[in-house]
């Protein structure tokens, strides 16, 4: 009866010790495996009420993007429409500008901004803004 019991207890020791790291990452290796790129310096006036704060028609924006997203991954809509935009890359970040076509104006417009980080989770925001009549 022992022989059983020290069996069984090497058994699950031995489980334990092939199994535990196959299953654990630390947080330092958590936070390597996602880290999702961030944005920010949105410098449109957001639509919201009571203000109802409207924009100029053809308004030129920018957007900073933290420094690990993939530049190439980047995705900006306007009216669930592609956006062209400029790139401009630093050490620190990547700022995107763009102008909002005169065909919006008039509209409330959902901005949408879009990236993958270079370790491959991705991610998405945006902003609603009021554009006023020409």
């Amino acid at each position: 009866m022992k022989i059983t019991n020290l069996f069984k207890s090497a058994l699950c020791v031995a489980a334990f010790l092939v199994g535990g790291p196959a299953f654990g990452y630390s947080p330092e290796e958590l936070e390597q495996s996602c880290k999702k790129p961030h944005f920010t310096d949105f410098n449109l006036t957001e639509y919201k009420a009571p203000e109802n704060i409207e924009i100029a028609p053809e308004s030129e924006f920018i957007i900073k993007i933290s420094h690990w997203a993939d530049p190439a991954s980047i995705t900006l809509m306007a009216k669930k429409q592609p956006l062209p935009f400029t790139l401009e890359t630093n050490s620190s970040f990547h700022k995107i500008k763009a102008k909002l076509p005169a065909s919006l104006s008039g509209s409330f417009v959902r901005i949408d901004v879009g990236a993958k980080a270079l370790l491959g989770c991705d991610a998405k925001t945006g902003w609603l803004v009021k554009v006023a009549n020409k």
